[in-house]
């Protein structure tokens, strides 16, 4: 067998490189939500109200669904968090 090694888990298991680009944004993203709800110590159901989204919907957040959240989703939330998103490129 051959060991193969990756930049990241996305590369890993995402079919092209586009898709795990998609992946590690969206990522970022979450975690980066996930960290403010926490720090906040907002309740689901407290962040729900500020998010502008349903409590099930910031359980699903906080349980790590990224499959249920496009970039744009979270763009919104994290705006409604009082977070600003800024991108940046970079050579690959």
């Amino acid at each position: 067998m051959t060991r193969r090694k990756f930049a990241s888990v996305w590369d890993a298991i995402e079919p092209t490189p586009e898709a795990a680009a998609h992946m590690k944004l969206r990522a970022r993203l979450l975690a980066d939500l996930q960290a403010r709800i926490r720090a906040e110590g907002w309740t689901q159901t407290a962040a729900a109200r500020r998010l502008r989204v349903t409590q099930p919907r910031v359980s699903a957040l906080m349980r790590g669904k990224i499959s249920e959240f496009s970039i744009d989703t979270l763009v919104d939330m994290l705006a409604a968090a009082g977070l600003s998103v800024e991108f940046r490129t970079r050579a690959a």
